[in-house]
């Protein structure tokens, strides 16, 4: 499952990154790395960002990047 497709306030956990090794590095620099848990806050209307909570950090991750988050629901 990607970021993308999950509703709001649903806890997962990153299992790693489509698009390769370019992706991995954007995501690390970003600070999001496998094994983090996560959750979408809110989503911007219009088809905007995503609010997203990552190991206790908020960040801003617009739709092209939340596509390439594989995930899958946390326990």
């Amino acid at each position: 499952m990607r970021l993308n497709e999950l509703d709001e306030n649903i806890w997962v956990t990153i299992l790693g990154f489509s698009g390769g090794e370019k992706m991995h590095e954007r995501m690390t620099q970003h600070g999001i790395y496998p094994g983090d848990k996560t959750r979408i806050i809110r989503t911007a209307p219009l088809k905007g960002p995503f609010l997203v909570e990552v190991s206790g950090r908020e960040l801003i991750i617009g739709r092209s990047l939340a596509k390439n988050i594989l995930v899958e629901l946390s326990v």
